[in-house]
Parts: structure tokens; sequence; C-alpha cells
């Protein structure tokens, strides 16, 4: 029988080429596949071969199973219970070296060798590090860390050791430096070479640029960019393509650098659609909007209720550690002018973004409501805490929090707190009968003024819901909002706003109003907007009030983007994107050849002539909107209207919301804040990237 040693993942490929620090090229014997890895990390292959060959899986598994030393009734003992089935448990030994039960109960081996050091793991035969289930376990390990964007070094915990032991005795804990320098750095590789290959073939593309800087450690930061591509399928996709620390600050000049250098390596250089990246001066104060004063729940001061002082901040956590947005820390300078000329293609600034600034100027010029704010937060925080859950569940569900040390980020956002305060309004006196009146009741004048505030805000919230759903539930799902929902809701907003009355809050509707003007209205006269609307098939040009002159800015941007166009400026501007757009093959002809005399009397078909822009706009335009999802009817009326359609896969892949990697980055700065006694790891980029892109790599 051969040994356990020659029983290797390896088996199943053909290595056609071994490089340096053992690296090495193999292709499955089964389906031809191109894997790369290192010889001590073989879960690639053991991924390949469980997910594409579970028969070849199985037999590799049976294979090791039958030639491990040691596997056999001495190291898991069978016994019968009352004539029961029986049971498997864990050998008891006394231990090597005198240990007693130092590791555990009963004298059970640990993960280090057995009971009170040394021994030999209670004779149980530990895994190869090449063994299939030892690469699962440290695969699940690695999905572990980076899902929850733990430190590494939890690996090294005696109670996560403790677990594992329970688990799987023969499994060898992997070190934190192996996990770190190893596994998660050949996981990053491998994601990297499957979004190369998915950007290689994809349609159209736009790019996010996030920068991040520490309030801490002011001189530190973070570059990450994503990419949003149309795949051959019409499938939207997001990418994370890098997540690069800046250390010494960031210049424009340093990140404009670090940008193009991510798009040279991954091929996308000169072919993105546009760039989303907010303007350095909006950025470098952006933080997150909430209710100034509504602390949900409270920060516990001196043994009181809330403390209601953080007016501006509101007891974010993202604020203690983190600043984070489309733009950039640093001086200010020329950044604007520099940005637009370094960038070399159209930008945009992120709608959210901008939304939510809006509402934060709006809030700000209405200091009077904090007061109100703060008492229904207290309200509601006492409500919480005195009232049993089962009984607030159909006032407050899914809205409710679990207490200071469980805060989920959800209600540290304006528009979910919006929705809390509604709910408490609308029960207001159902409440108060289960808590009992007092000096935390909210008072008539209180509640109308916040009555007035929720009615003020909603279609705000409801525009912030429609760009970003339910991604605060699930930051790994891939959902993109492109900017056609931009334009209709500002029309909206605006129209809200003009028949608003404001008689409590006047300096609220004042002030949305003005901020409305400033940053959102420009977005009804941007042609971009105009186009990404106007293809978008729910709209068309219904929310027009001037659909001739919006007609004719739209033939403008789209004979300016279109393919169609040879002129000098088009080829200048998208060279590279004309060429990855694919070209349909012509349909067959059929073999049988007409006979003249037989099919006389069939009319002669004209002609077939392609038609112009102007012509398929008009005849699009004819029909009646639809809420057919866009990209579907797109991928569908791309041979009645080419030349739209060519725009339209160009438009949709700029998003209308902030990209995933940004809530991850909230997210890791709440769970690995330098002020908090953590340490920044030294690999959070390397989790951050992994975590983004978890999908593409374990889906």
């Amino acid at each position: 029988m051969a040994s356990v040693s020659k029983v290797s993942i390896l088996d199943y490929f053909n290595i056609v080429f071994e490089g340096e620090n053992g690296k090495i090229e193999s292709n499955c014997k089964a389906c031809g596949t191109r894997i790369q890895a290192k010889r001590s990390v073989t879960s690639n292959f053991v991924t390949h071969l469980k997910r594409k060959h579970p028969t070849m899986y199985d037999d590799f598994v049976k294979r090791k199973d039958m030639k491990r030393e040691g596997y056999s009734s001495g190291c898991l003992h069978g016994f019968t219970t009352n004539g029961g089935p029986p049971r498997l448990t864990l050998p008891i030994t006394s231990g090597a070296g005198g240990g007693g039960s130092a590791g555990g109960v009963g004298g059970v081996g640990t993960l280090d060798g057995g009971a009170g050091g040394g021994g030999s793991g209670a004779g149980l035969t530990k895994f190869d590090r090449h063994d299939p289930r030892q690469v699962l376990i440290s695969e699940a390990i690695a999905k572990m860390i980076v899902r929850d964007l733990q430190p590494v070094s939890i690996v090294e915990n005696q109670g996560f050791r403790e677990l594992l032991q329970l688990l799987e005795p023969r499994y060898t804990p992997e070190s934190q430096h192996y996990i770190q320098g190893q596994l998660l750095p050949a996981y990053a590789y491998q994601a990297q070479l499957a979004t190369r290959q998915a950007l290689a073939s994809a349609q159209a593309l736009s790019l996010s640029l996030d920068l991040w800087s520490s309030l801490t450690q002011r001189t530190s930061g973070y570059l990450g960019v994503t990419c949003h591509y149309l795949a051959s399928d019409w499938q939207m996709r997001s990418a994370l393509l890098a997540c690069l620390p800046l250390t010494g600050g960031s210049s424009d000049s340093r990140v404009l650098a670090d940008f193009e250098e991510v798009c040279q390596s991954h091929g996308v250089s000169g072919r993105a659609f546009c760039v989303v990246a907010d303007p350095f001066p909006t950025a470098a104060t952006t933080r997150q909007c909430c209710l100034p004063g509504f602390l949900v729940p409270p920060v516990p001061t001196n043994g009181q209720v809330g403390d209601t002082t953080e007016v501006e901040n509101n007891g974010s956590v993202a604020d203690q550690g983190f600043r984070n947005g489309h733009g950039g820390c640093g001086e200010e300078g020329d950044w604007e002018e520099s940005w637009e000329q370094g960038l070399g293609v159209s930008r945009v600034d992120c709608f959210s973004r901008t939304l939510e600034q809006c509402v934060r100027e709006g809030l700000h010029s209405c200091p009077q409501i904090s007061s109100s704010l703060a008492k229904a937060a207290r309200f509601y925080n006492y409500i919480t805490s005195a009232v049993p859950p089962e009984k607030l569940g159909r006032v407050f569900d899914g809205l409710m929090t679990r207490g200071p040390e469980n805060i989920p980020d959800a209600t540290k956002d304006w528009a979910t707190q919006l929705k809390i305060l509604r709910r408490l309004l609308d029960s207001v006196e159902f409440l108060e009968e289960m808590s009992g009146p007092g000096e935390l009741a909210l008072g008539g004048t209180e509640r109308a003024m916040l009555r007035e505030l929720t009615d003020t805000l909603e279609p705000f919230t409801e525009a912030w819901d429609m760009v970003h759903g339910d991604r605060q539930t699930d930051i790994q799902a891939d959902r993109h909002v492109s900017i056609s929902l931009a334009l209709p809701c500002v029309l909206g907003l605006r129209k809200h706003l003009s028949e608003t009355p404001g008689p409590h809050c006047p300096a609220l509707l004042l002030g949305l109003s003005q901020s409305l003007e400033r940053l959102l209205l420009p977005i009804l006269e941007n042609p971009l907007y105009i186009t990404a609307t106007t293809l978008d098939p729910q709209f068309k040009l219904t929310w027009s009030s001037n659909p001739d002159w919006h007609r004719q800015v739209l033939l403008e941007e789209l004979s300016k983007h279109s393919s169609a166009s040879s002129s000098a400026d088009h080829n200048k501007d998208f060279p590279p994107q004309s060429q990855t757009l694919p070209v349909l093959a012509p349909s067959p002809v059929s073999s049988l050849s007409r006979p003249c005399k037989l099919f006389s009397f069939i009319k002669q078909r004209p002609a077939t002539q392609a038609k112009s822009l102007e012509q398929e706009l008009a005849v699009y335009l004819r029909e009646e909107p639809t809420d057919e999802d866009v990209l579907h009817y797109w991928r569908r009326k791309a041979i009645d209207f080419p030349l739209l359609a060519q725009v339209a896969k160009r438009a949709f892949t700029i998003p209308a919301c902030g990209t995933v990697v940004e809530s991850i980055f909230t997210t890791a700065g709440r769970l690995l804040l330098p002020d908090r006694g953590h340490v920044i790891p030294k690999n959070l980029e390397t989790l951050i990237y992994l975590k983004a892109n978890y999908r593409l790599l374990w889906t």
C-alpha cells in the first residue's frame, strides 16, 4: 500500500509550468482548466475538484482516508448506549509529561499535541497540510476572517483553538503568519486573475474612486478603485480592483498616479466611460449624516439615559476612526482642476452622497429641532428597555436595537432613524399606554414639529432607499443602481418642496430648497443624466416639460458617444471602448435557393437599410414606457436599436450610490478602531479587497 505522502491533489492535474517560490500552473486532467497556485497552497486545486468534478473529489478523499496512518478503531472509539446506535468519542488520555487535565476536561488532547504539553494529539494522526480536509478547514477559517473582517490574530486565540479541537481533532491549526503571509495573498492573487479575465471581455465599464483618511492618523489613508462593468451576458457586475494604503498623506499627484497604475495593471486604462469621484473639498469633510440629537441607543454618560451633547457627530462610530468618501485628504489647492485633467475622462459626483449632503445642510439650517429629536430618542430608548420586545415587534419590526454594544450601522443612518421616528409618532399613544406617560412623553408641539420633519424628509428617504435598497442588510449584495434614477428623483424632490407648507420648521424647508438648488438642480441640465434617464424604458421622456429641447440634447449626446460616429473627437475620447464592443455575427442564410418562376407571385422584398440614430430614437420614444428591467430590456432590444443600445450599455454602468467597498471600510473602522485599543492590521487592505470580491471567489 502506498504511503499517504504519495496521495496528492496534484495527481488529478498535469503540471505545465513551475516557477520560483513554488508557483505552479497545472491543467485539470478532466476538463483542461488552467489552475495557478503554489505547491504549499493547494486550495485552488481542491476547490476546483470539489466544484467541477465531485466524483473525482470523493475518490480523492476516499484514497486519503484509506491510506491515512492511524485512522482506525484506535483513534475513534465506538460504543453503544442502551442498544442505541454507536457514538463517536474522543480518546481519553492521561497526557504526556504529566499533563493531567490542563488541556481540557478529562485530559482530552489539545491541538498543540496532547494535554499538559507534549504528546501527539491523543494518538490521532494529524492531517497533512495538503490533505483536502485540512485545506477546506483552513479555507473556511480564511473565509470567516474575510467575511467578518476579523483580525488574523484570532487563529492564535486559545478559545478558538479549543473550538477547532472539539470539531476536528485531526486538524493542524495554521499560524497567523501563514494565513496572513501566504493564504490570504494567494486568495487575493486568485481574485485578481478572475477580475482581469472578466474585465478583458467586458462590453462597457465605469470606475469609482474612493479615498479614506484616518481621523486619528491624518497622514495615512486608503485608496479604493472599483470597476462597474457589463458582462457579455448583459449582467452588471462590480469588482474592487485595488485597496491601497496611502502613507505620508495623499496629494493629488500621488492619488492620480496610483489610480492610473491600478487601471494599467487591470487593462482598463482609457476604457472607462465615466469615473465617479467627488471633488476634494466636499469629500474632505464628509461625515455620516444623522438626525441631530437623535441618539439610538444613547451613549451612556455617568449613568444617565442618554447624552444629547453630541449634536453634530451624533455618536457616529465612523467619525471616531475614519473619514470616507469619493474624494481625498490633503491640501485643497488646485485639486479639482488637476483632478479633472488627471482622470482624463468624464467625472460625475456620487448621487447618493450629494443627496445626503443636501439633507445634512437642511438639518443644519434648523437647529431648533435638535431638542425635540433628543427627547424623542430618550422616549424611544426608554420604551425599548422597559417594554418587552415581543410587544414592540409590530411597531418597530426590523428597526429595534439591542443595546449600545450592538448598534447596527443602519441606526446611525439618517434615513433609518427617520423611519424609527415615524413609527414612534404613528404609535405614540399606544407606546405611552404600555410604558406609562411621564416626563419623557412627547408634548403636542413636539409631536407637530417632528411630524412635519418626517413628512418633509419622507421623499428624500424614498429616493435614498431607491438607490441603496437592501445594501445595508447585506453589503455583499451585487446590486447596481444606475444614475438613470437621479434626474426623476430631483424633479420629484423639487416639486415636493415647492408644495410643502412649513409652519413649524420653515428654516428646514428653506435650507433643503437652497441646498437642492445648489447641489442637485444642475443634474436637470446635464446631458449625461438626460441620456441615462431617457434610455431607461420606465421613464423615456415622460418626465420632460420640454420634450423637443430634451430630444435635441439627447441626439447631440448620443451622436457624441455612438460608435456610428467616425469623427475624430469620438476616436480620441473612446478609442479602446469601440474595439471591445462585440460584433454580432450575421445570421446564417438558407441554403435553399428561391426558384424565380415558382415563387414569382411573391413581391420583391425591399433592400433593408440601417436606421439612423434619429430614426432609432423616434421609434424608441413612440413605444410605451415599461417597468421591465433596464438591462433585460436593452438585451432584448439591442437588435432593434443597435446604436441606442451601444450608448445605453455604457451609461448604465455609472452607479447612483456609493460602492460596496465604502460600506466595508465603514464596518472595518467600527471593528478595528485604533482608539479602542486595537491596532489597524497591516493586511487591512487585503481583508477589504477580499471582502469586496467575496462573491467572485466563494460563490
